[in-house]
This record gives C-alpha cells, sequence and structure tokens, in this order.
C-alpha cells in the first residue's frame, strides 16, 4: 500500500483503520513505513468495530474531518467491508463525492457490500487483495454440502437462509431471517455461487499446521503412531520453531514458506473499481505485488472517467528552483516556499536555508549550484595589452637606437660633456621603464607579483637617480664658485657613479625590507559580487606607493634642483633640459593618480594607465634630455667640437662686432688713440710734473694695456678651449698655487689688480690667473713707456707666456679687462679737467673724444 502512494506520487495522506488488532497493528506498520518515505499523514481516524453500534453521526465526523484537510485528497482505509460500507454513506451524505481517492485493505477488497450503491463514492479505489488459486476439489465438496450433512458448522443454516431467502424448519430465531417464505430442504448450491478468493490462505494455514506437527512429532516420537509424552502437551513455543522452518506446495499448487519475519508469501493482486462506460462500473486487476516487487500498469487506472491522471495529495507543491521551504508549525509536510537571494541558492542539504555563494562565484541559471566566475586580468592578447606593449616596443627601440649612438660617438665633445657614465645609467633606467610593460600584462603569479611590485618603482629610481646625481653636481660647482675658490669636492665620474648607485641601492634595501615583511602573492579581488579579479596583493590597496614613495621623493629633490639652475649659464642648458623633463613628469603622474584609483574596478585599464605611464615618463626624458644631444651629432655634427659646449660670450671674444666684450674692446680703442694724440701734443710744450700729466700718463698707459690684452686673448683662446675640463673629467684643484707680487708703481695700479683678483675669486676661483696677468700688464707698460710698438710688444708677451702650463680661463681674462677699462673711464672723467698751454685740447673735448663710442 505504501509503495502505491509513492507510485501515485503522494505525499501527504489520511489513514482511516478500524478499531481492532488488524486494524491498530496495520496502523502502526503504516505511520512508520510512510514516516520512512517522507510521506505525512494529514488526518488519523478510528472506526468502530461493530457497524450496528456506530450511529451515522460518527461517520459523518470522521469525514468532516477528512475536508479540513483538502490537499490530502489520498486516504487509506484499513477496515472491514461492513465499517466501509458506512463511510461511503457518509461521502454522500457530506457532498464529498470525488474529493478523495482510496486505497484500500483487503478486508473490503472487491467487497460489493461496500460498492453496491456507492459506485460514485468508491470511483478510483486502489485495493490490494491477495493472491490466491483456486484449491482443488473444493468447489465439488462445497456444491454437494446441505444443512442436514454438514451439521458440524453451526453458521451453515444461516448462510443456506440468506443464500435462499427462506426460514429454515426448526432453525433459531435470529434478527436476520425473519422469512415469510420456509425453505423445502430440497435447494440445492449451484456454480453460480460466489465463493471466497482467499481459500487458498485457509488451505496453506491449516497445511503449515499439518507439516509442522508432523515435523515436531518425528523429532520428539521418532515416528512412533499417535502422540508421545514429549508431546503431551504440546508446547506452543517448540511448535512455532518447526512452523517457521516448513515449506510445500499447497493444494492450489503455489510453494509456501515463511520469511524472516514470520509472513506468508507477499503475493497480492491491485484490483481497480473505475467506471469503464458511462454508469458502468466494475472491479478489474491492474496489477500485482509480488515478494517486494509493485508491477503497476498505470494505463489503466482511471480515477474519474476520461481522466488518467492521478489526483494530487500533497500539503505543499514542490519549491521551484532556487526558493527554500519554510515549514507550517505543527506540520511536517506543509510548507512556503521562499525564493533565496541573488547570490544564494538553496542548501544542497537543508532544503530549509539558502545558501549564499561565496566571493567569486555566482548562482548558475536554475540556483542550485554555485559557478565560479571566470577570472579578469590583464591577457596579452587584449587591445589595452597589446597597445601598451607596442607602446613600449617602439620606446625600447628608440632607446637602444639612442644607446647606439652615443656608443658610436663616445669620444665625441657632446657625449662627454654630458657625462657618459649617469647617460649610460640614465638610458638603462629609461629600458627598464620600457620593458615594465611586458611584466605588467603577464598573468598574475606568486613570481610575477614579486617581479611586478620590484621592477615598477626601480626603473624610476635608476632614471632619477641618475638626474638627481646630474642636477646635484651643477648646482653645488656654481654655488661654490659663488662662495670660494676651492673645487666642490665629489664631481669626479667616479663620486657620480658613487652616489648615484647609493640613492639605487636605497630603493633595493626598501623592496627587500617589503619582501620580507610582506611577500608579494596573486590573489582574487572582489569589488563587488559579480568580479573575479585575479590580481597581485598590491593592486588592491595602495601599497603601491611603498615602491612609488622613494622615486616621488627623487622626483621631487629633481624638481627643486631644476628650478635652483635655471638661470645658470647657457652652456650648462642641460639643467634647463632635466627641468622641463622633471615638470612634465609631474605634470604626467598628478594626472595618472586620479585615473589609477578610478578604474579600481576596469583591471585592464587600470595596469594599462599604469604601464603607459611608466612608458610616457620615459619618453619624455628621451626626448627632452637625449634629442638635442642627437640633433648636434646626427644633423649639426660641425657643432660637436669644444667650442660649442662654452657659455656664447666666451666663443664669441674673437668676433669683432657685439655688445659684450668686443664693443668695450673698441671703446678701449679709442682711449688708446686719444692718448697718442695727447702725448704728441705734448711735444711740442714744454713738460711740466703736474699732477694732472701723471694721471693722464697712467691711464694712457692702461688703454695700451688693454689693447695687449686683446690680442693675448686672441692667440690663447683656442689653447684655452681644449684645456677647459668635460663632465667625464677630473678637475685638479689649484687652490695651492700662490699668487706672484705685483710690479706696478702707483698705488692706483696695485687696487685694480685687486679689484681683478675679487672678480676671478668670486666668478671661477682660479687665483693662478691674476700672477699671468700681471705679469702681462707689467711686460706692456715697459713696452708701451718705451716707445715700443704695440705689435712687438703683444708678440713679447706671448713669447713670455707661452711656457705657462695652465693657461688662463678666458672668463677670467675678459673680466679683467673690462674691469681695467671701467677704472680707466673713471681716472679720465674725474682728473681730465684742465688744459696747459695754448696749444693743449680742452679737457672737455678730450674726454668727449675718448668715450665717444664707449658703450659701458
Amino acid at each position: 500500500m505504501v509503495d502505491i502512494v509513492k507510485r501515485m506520487g503522494w505525499s501527504y495522506v489520511s489513514i482511516i483503520y478500524e478499531e481492532s488488532n488488524y486494524g491498530i497493528k496495520a496502523f502502526e506498520e503504516l505511520e512508520e513505513l510512510l514516516s520512512r518515505h517522507n510521506i505525512c499523514i494529514a488526518v488519523k481516524e478510528k472506526l468502530v468495530k461493530d457497524s450496528g453500534v456506530a450511529e451515522e453521526i460518527a461517520y459523518d465526523n470522521i469525514v468532516q474531518k477528512l475536508l479540513t484537510k483538502p490537499r490530502a485528497r489520498g486516504a487509506i482505509i484499513f477496515g472491514s467491508d461492513q465499517e466501509v460500507r458506512e463511510v461511503m454513506r457518509a461521502v454522500r451524505r457530506n457532498n464529498a463525492t470525488g474529493a478523495f481517492s482510496w486505497i484500500g485493505s483487503d478486508g473490503w477488497s472487491a467487497r460489493n457490500l461496500v460498492s453496491d450503491g456507492n459506485e460514485p463514492e468508491v470511483e478510483g479505489t486502489l485495493s490490494v487483495q491477495p493472491q490466491a488459486n483456486p484449491v482443488k476439489g473444493f468447489e465439488e465438496y462445497f456444491l454437494n454440502l446441505t444443512v442436514e450433512n454438514n451439521q458440524r458448522n453451526p453458521w451453515f443454516v444461516e448462510f443456506w437462509e440468506d443464500h435462499f431467502q427462506c426460514r429454515y424448519p426448526g432453525s433459531s430465531s435470529t434478527p436476520y431471517n425473519n422469512y415469510n417464505r420456509t425453505c423445502t430442504t430440497n435447494e440445492r448450491l449451484s456454480k453460480d455461487t460466489d465463493f471466497e478468493d482467499q481459500l487458498q490462505f485457509v488451505s496453506d494455514a491449516v497445511m503449515a499446521f499439518a507439516y509442522a506437527l508432523r515435523d515436531m512429532h518425528r523429532d520428539l516420537c521418532g515416528g512412533r503412531p499417535s502422540l508421545c509424552d514429549a508431546m503431551k502437551p504440546t508446547k506452543g513455543a517448540d511448535l512455532l520453531k518447526y512452523l517457521r522452518k516448513v515449506q510445500f506446495q499447497g493444494l492450489s499448487g503455489d510453494h509456501f514458506r515463511f520469511d524472516v519475519n514470520g509472513d506468508g508469501p507477499a503475493r497480492y493482486n491491485i484490483i481497480h473499481f473505475k467506471q469503464s462506460e458511462a454508469g458502468l462500473y466494475h472491479w478489474v486487476k491492474v496489477g500485482e505485488y509480488y515478494e517486494g516487487e509493485l508491477r503497476l500498469n498505470m494505463s489503466e487506472v482511471q480515477f474519474k472517467l476520461l481522466h488518467p491522471k492521478p489526483p494530487e495529495s500533497v500539503c505543499s507543491l514542490p519549491c521551484e528552483r532556487g526558493q527554500a521551504k519554510k515549514y507550517v508549525e505543527g506540520e511536517s509536510c506543509c510548507w512556503h516556499c521562499f525564493n533565496c537571494s541573488t547570490y544564494q541558492i538553496r542548501h544542497p542539504l537543508d532544503e530549509t536555508q539558502c545558501l549564499t555563494c561565496q566571493l567569486g562565484t555566482l548562482p548558475d541559471a536554475t540556483k542550485q549550484f554555485c559557478q565560479t566566475i571566470p577570472e579578469v586580468y590583464l591577457r596579452h592578447e587584449s587591445a589595452w595589452a597589446i597597445g601598451a606593449m607596442a607602446f613600449s616596443a617602439t620606446g625600447i627601440l628608440v632607446t637602444l637606437f639612442v644607446v647606439g649612438v652615443f656608443v658610436r660617438h663616445n669620444d665625441t665633445p657632446i657625449v662627454r660633456a654630458s657625462g657618459r657614465e649617469l647617460s649610460y645609467i640614465l638610458l638603462a633606467g629609461i629600458l627598464m621603464c620600457y620593458a615594465v610593460t611586458f611584466a605588467l600584462v603577464l598573468k598574475p603569479t606568486n613570481i610575477v607579483c614579486a617581479i611586478q611590485r620590484f621592477s615598477v618603482g626601480f626603473c624610476f629610481t635608476v632614471v632619477y637617480a641618475a638626474l638627481l646625481t646630474k642636477t646635484n653636481r651643477i648646482a653645488r660647482i656654481f654655488k661654490a664658485g659663488k662662495q670660494s675658490a676651492k673645487r666642490p669636492s665629489f664631481i669626479s665620474p667616479k663620486s657620480q657613479l658613487v652616489i648615484c648607485s647609493f640613492l639605487i641601492f636605497i630603493q633595493i634595501l626598501i623592496n627587500g625590507v617589503w619582501m620580507v615583511i610582506s611577500p608579494s602573492h596573486a590573489m582574487y579581488h572582489h569589488p563587488t559580487r559579480e568580479d573575479n579579479l585575479l590580481v597581485c596583493d598590491s593592486y588592491i590597496d595602495a601599497s603601491y606607493m611603498i615602491a612609488f614613495f622613494y622615486p616621488i621623493v627623487l622626483i621631487v629633490i629633481c624638481t627643486v634642483y631644476a628650478v635652483l639652475t635655471r638661470k645658470i649659464p647657457e652652456a650648462f642648458n642641460e639643467s634647463k633640459h632635466i627641468g622641463f623633463t622633471m615638470y612634465t613628469t609631474c605634470v604626467i603622474w598628478l594626472a595618472f593618480v586620479p585615473l589609477y584609483f578610478g578604474t579600481g574596478n576596469h583591471v585592464p585599464l587600470r595596469l594599462t594607465s599604469m604601464s603607459v605611464t611608466i612608458s610616457l615618463s620615459a619618453s619624455v626624458t628621451v626626448a627632452c634630455l637625449f634629442s638635442p644631444k642627437l640633433y648636434i651629432i646626427l644633423i649639426r655634427p660641425e657643432r660637436n667640437v669644444r667650442q660649442s659646449m662654452m657659455p656664447p660670450r666666451y666663443g664669441n671674444m674673437h668676433r669683432t662686432a657685439g655688445t659684450g666684450p668686443s664693443s668695450m674692446m673698441a671703446a678701449a680703442v679709442v682711449t688708446a688713440a686719444t692718448c697718442a694724440q695727447e702725448e704728441k701734443i705734448q711735444k711740442h710744450i714744454t713738460p711740466t710734473n703736474t699732477e694732472h700729466s701723471t694721471k693722464s700718463k697712467q691711464l694712457c698707459e692702461m688703454a695700451t694695456q688693454t689693447i695687449t690684452i686683446t690680442n693675448i686673448l686672441t692667440n690663447l683662446d683656442s689653447i684655452a678651449y681644449s684645456q677647459i675640463p668635460y663632465a667625464d673629467q677630473c678637475v685638479p684643484n689649484n687652490n695651492h698655487q700662490e699668487q706672484q707680487p705685483l710690479s706696478h708703481e702707483t698705488t692706483s695700479e696695485a687696487e685694480v689688480v685687486a679689484n681683478n683678483n675679487k672678480i676671478n675669486q668670486l666668478q671661477h676661483g682660479n687665483p693662478s690667473i691674476l700672477a699671468h696677468a700681471t705679469s702681462a700688464t707689467t711686460t706692456v707698460a715697459t713696452a708701451a713707456t718705451s716707445g715700443t710698438p704695440p705689435a712687438a710688444s703683444s708678440a713679447t708677451v706671448i713669447a713670455v707666456n707661452s711656457p705657462v702650463t695652465s693657461p688662463p680661463p678666458l672668463h677670467a681674462l675678459s673680466n679683467h679687462v673690462m674691469l681695467q677699462q671701467h677704472v680707466a673711464q673713471q681716472n679720465c672723467s674725474s682728473n681730465v679737467s684742465t688744459t696747459s698751454g695754448s696749444n693743449m685740447l680742452p679737457s672737455n673735448e678730450i674726454s668727449k673724444t675718448q668715450f665717444a663710442t664707449t658703450n659701458l
């Protein structure tokens, strides 16, 4: 019966059982089996054993209780035919016909007493009936029985009266034999008489006892006739042991034995009461149950006419996918379904709970399983990665081209002037900046993340450590030149390499400590429930700033130095290029910061922006620092000479036109010419030893010195250019040289030389030039006094100074000339004010003639 309920798909049924040993035992067994198969009992009601005792109201109450659970359409009835008949009548009285589908026990299966007159109420019933075959010889024996020859059966006379509807003569009066007709005693049973189908079981039961007694008698009595003392009396426990062991073939021809539970063979027919045609009902066999196996022909089952589908008998319909159950209090088979949330599925082990999918997983379309979200990372075949790698590859080719040009022209002035060692370090850092892109597009692993973490900050450190070393050297040189004559320390190439290496080592130390404290590793990042980003751990927070912090400090310091050295002479214009590089770099990274933190959920865009920014910073460095040098090396090689490395004012000293020292020299020539004219006038007048004449003589001597020094500069500039050190050469310190004593005769000349010393010391710190300039001045003065022509004087000076091993820098000589010229102007304007005879020119005219073309 439980298997039939399962086949119908019912999970919520009611049970009505007879209040007898048969019914109570059946209910207890049913309750256990139904619970084992998760089938709930909606209503449990008892039937009164004797239908004649119970009133109709008792059966009506049972039906009304059944109606309180309308979803329990299936009902199992364990009872006899008389009680079940009354239940069917109560169903009709309560207008519940068709509300229930019955599963009947063998106590009323196929009983006409139940179905006759209650066909609509019984329709659709599936009942079990023990499978029995006819007992051989029983029909012949039974049909020959009469009241006269069957006196041993006291109930046979009642059967005779009921079957023939007459009162048998001499029978006792009963409530059921009030017949008007008297039996003739000649009535005989015909073949139309209905027999019980369970006769085989009666026969098998009798045969089982017979075989058990035989086996017991054989064992206890040794096969002797009659009972022996061992069987007097026969013990039931001993007989039960023999009953359990019996095996025989019954009178019906079927094999009989008891199973381990003491039950006979489980062989049942499934009988179905249905309406084959309108108004035509009958019981039909639709299946069988044979020793634990149900064989049911569902095509023959029809609960209502033309409705083969069985009715639903469930308290609650199964929840849909993605829904969980909430049981009704007190009902184990009744629940309400509720939807699990977007990111939940129904728990696979507990259908009353929803299970939230882990991060990185989402429910499938049926919300039965959590499936993994495809991992997202910057794939090398994506457009973002291809664009970034193309940009970096182009930068690498350009950088390698620059390296090749520098190696090819390694000993040219422009390469040496830029500092070869630091330039190669800078180019190596730029190459690493471009190469970082290829590390960023790899699939994140622990090793790849460690490479990314180290390289991102290290490449910038190499670049800006080299730039900082350059700008620091330039700033220290010019700052020291303004404060003292002592050459700054640590400006040689080896010193620069040591400083740059130290700055780079700091970044290596920072990365090493960081790796030890927090090793880099790949991980899954979930900014939202739909995201599953495969990233490095440094990606999800601001820890990348640890790698960028030190390079940012270098950038800031480089930028500060670029501002401080922006007014350095044009010959050192690499500082201006460095400044422009730093300004552009700051703008790039200020634009990158909001883009980086604003694209946290877009891995390809974020990593691409980082790689492009790094490559762009490297490109700016290449364009600003190396493109001017490449222009001179490749396009204007004639400018790749030492003179073009010097400041313009030094290189233009040999020119005759301009507003610088050349124009000042022209004024000096005019002053000398005026003094020569005055000397000719003095030959025609009486000489006087006045103060005026003495100062005029000094003025003329100084003008002549100026012209002579100009000739010195013209002959020495080529030698001086070749001896000024490059940025990659060690500059000797000349502070140990002593100044030569001055040999001027007058106090005025000594003051002029002292001023020269001050200017030279403040600008370039080369005191040795003062000795050479003083010697030249003394020689020129002697030549002028003795009347030697200027050309000869110049030649003499050159001959005197040519053995000097360290010629004076041109800028020191130029400043000396300008200062001498300035002193001459002051002396002339303050002292030439009177005339000395009728043939003398007016003092104001002489002054005008002397300085008419002077442009100071």
